[in-house]
């Protein structure tokens, strides 16, 4: 019994975190217009000084747009980028970015 309630707590962790990073990709893909100067319209970066975006995992790419915009992550470009980003915004933004992956 021990066991089974420990499972079924994992579980509903599980999806509480997944709801936590669930974004709304449409709205992310409505607020990229910026994004997409150097990270490239469908997130595939032409330049090899900027990262692709498409794909990358939505739980990590929402800790790194909080690091630049909480100055944790110092970079001359995305500070002022991340700067004006609600969390809301990083979530879609997150999550429209890895769709593209998929």
């Amino acid at each position: 019994m021990h066991k089974l309630l420990t499972i079924a707590a994992l579980v509903a962790l599980s999806l509480n975190v997944q709801t936590a990073l669930a974004g709304d990709a449409a709205a992310g893909k409505a607020k990229s217009a910026l994004c997409v100067a150097c990270h490239g319209m469908d997130g595939i970066s032409t330049n090899d000084m900027w990262p692709n975006l498409a794909g990358q995992k939505e739980g990590y790419m929402v800790l790194q747009l909080k690091a630049f915009r909480g100055g944790e992550r110092n970079n001359p470009m995305m500070a002022p980028m991340a700067a004006g980003l609600s969390d809301d915004d990083i979530a879609n933004l997150a999550a429209y970015f890895s769709s593209l992956g998929k």
